[in-house]
């Protein structure tokens, strides 16, 4: 199916048949641009005794897409399974290829020794930094052209074994304890083949990975919508139609409004991208207020590439405009940083785990022991683009905190619709030292692990701030929330709400793994010290 966005310019309906069968037939065989996919206008015909105008009025409440989404038939596997269950299998395959590739030179496997287990080590190492660095097990690694796929692997393959080859010289290891020569030839193949014929058919089977609302409900609006559905890779949550347009075939998703509502959704059900599929010459206005609109809430957004008719003409680039749209994001893009940063989120949330595991329970057992309630307070908060999460922390107020904060409205010292106060009553006796260290925060690690959370990032806001937020506010959501920020290392509770505020935004326009790097150096001097903890 060519791009959505090209159905149509002059109209957001499908073109005339006389239109259609006056257009001329390119040389190479394909249709012409103006013909519709199959079904397209025999889909536009209402049934009988139905005006063209009847699926204009059909909107949904906002309140029956919660349910919607729980009545949809649930995926085999979760969104990401099968880049996680490809990279465990290709970590084996790695290990494997080495150690089959010692006894087919014609050498006994020294396993005693200690350099062959590092060598193995470095391989595994290896091989999951170069393969997140190259997006190869990215959760949308399926997206890509099959030959994209072979090259990336071809990289990999090449810098794995030359990493390898300069470790065995720089250990001093004879070339016969791990040999090399048939490593390549061995664990191509394997990785390719499983790559190509399991896990990219494994991957379709996931469950959606996002969640997209659609601006328009038009031939371009109800096409793009039908493209996403069938590609399984996302999910369309809804419709808002454009002033004066109406459809007479109902769109794949239900209409929850106009355009006008696009606000008030945004704030109410979490979106992962807006795809505004309008007409240039006839809603050029509405699409504008759009785009400022997801500009304020940091929400990514779509706009058709196309506005011409074309018969031969292509794009130079096509990846670019794969589905026929031009993709926007408010902070820069830079997916083989972010592949890096989920890494180290993995790697380092899981050693902390292990490592402080000691005084984890110490902790617990304390909360346990000093006061009445639950080790742990689970908290519900919104994350990346306002979806909802528990975040997990040591308990360190009394069981009925929730209940008294009412009740300490009045005394609250910071601005805006943060509730923060020096001398809070509710803490208890071990949780105002656990406070004061942040000690009671390590619990998020695990969010980190589970991927709800990052190490850096704003800190999460409970809904009820979120719902008080101003639209500018609303942008600190456009990033995965974490354990430090800019915020943290800034004094904390001694700075006002808005500076907060002010600080997140400047971490997200200027994010970049070094800053990260610097904000984790400049944390751990803040919670040894407690200073500005309350």
């Amino acid at each position: 199916m060519r791009p959505a966005s090209q159905v149509d310019v002059t109209s957001s309906e499908p073109p005339t048949t006389s239109t259609r069968a006056g257009a001329e037939t390119p040389p190479n065989g394909l249709a012409p641009a103006e013909t519709p996919p199959p079904g397209l206008a025999s889909a536009e015909t209402p049934p009988p005794g139905l005006g063209p105008d009847v699926f204009k009025t059909a909107e949904m409440p906002l309140a029956a897409v919660g349910s919607a989404r729980a009545e949809a038939e649930p995926s085999r596997f979760a969104p990401g399974f099968a880049a996680k269950l490809n990279l465990s299998v290709d970590l084996v395959l790695v290990v494997a290829a080495l150690l089959i590739s010692t006894t087919m030179m014609g050498h006994d496997l020294h396993l005693e020794r200690t350099d062959v287990w590092v060598l193995l080590g470095v391989g595994v190492v290896a091989w999951l930094v170069v393969g997140t660095a190259l997006c190869l097990y990215d959760v949308r690694f399926a997206d890509r052209e099959r030959l994209d796929d072979l090259a990336l692997i071809s990289i990999q393959v090449m810098v794995v074994t030359v990493v390898l080859f300069i470790t065995r010289l720089v250990m001093g290891t004879e070339s016969w304890i791990v040999a090399l020569s048939m490593f390549p030839p061995l664990l191509w193949p394997s990785v390719a083949l499983l790559r190509l014929k399991l896990f990219r058919r494994l991957s379709v089977q996931e469950q959606p990975l996002d969640e997209v609302l659609i601006l328009g409900v038009g031939a371009m609006g109800r096409l793009t919508g039908e493209d996403i559905n069938a590609k399984h890779r996302r999910k369309v949550i809804g419709f808002l139609s454009f002033s004066n347009e109406s459809s007479s075939t109902a769109p794949p998703a239900p209409v929850l409004g106009t355009v006008k509502d696009l606000e008030h959704i945004l704030c109410t059900v979490p979106v992962d991208e807006v795809y505004i599929a309008g007409n240039m010459l006839k809603h050029s206005a509405e699409m504008q207020a759009a785009v400022k609109l997801c500009e304020n809430f940091g929400i990514p957004f779509a706009l058709p590439a196309y506005h011409f008719r074309f018969d031969r003409a292509r794009p130079v680039d096509d990846h670019a405009i794969s589905d026929g749209y031009l993709h926007f994001m408010t902070h820069a893009f830079r997916p083989h940083q972010m592949a890096l940063k989920r890494l180290f989120d993995i790697v380092s949330s899981a050693a902390a785990l292990v490592a402080l595991s000691p005084l984890l329970i110490g902790v617990a057992l304390g909360v346990k022991l000093t006061s009445r309630g639950p080790m742990f307070f689970k908290q519900k908060r919104v994350g990346l683009h306002g979806k909802a999460f528990h975040m997990l922390k040591f308990r360190s107020m009394v069981i009925n905190a929730e209940e008294l904060k009412a009740k300490l409205e009045a005394l609250n010292e910071q601005t805006g619709p943060v509730f923060k106060m020096k001398n809070d009553p509710r803490i208890t006796g071990i949780g105002r030292f656990i406070r004061k260290y942040s000690i009671d925060e390590l619990p998020q690690l695990i969010n980190v692990l589970r991927g709800e959370m990052s190490v850096v990032g704003p800190r999460p806001p409970i809904p009820s701030e979120v719902e008080k937020y101003a639209a500018w506010q609303r942008r600190r959501l456009s990033v995965r929330p974490g354990l430090t920020c800019i915020w943290q290392v800034s004094g904390r509770n001694q700075i006002s709400f808005e500076e907060w505020m002010y600080l997140d935004m400047q971490y997200i326009d200027h994010w970049s793994l070094k800053n990260d790097i610097n904000l984790i150096l400049k944390t751990v001097p803040v919670v040894l010290t407690g200073s500005g903890a309350s």
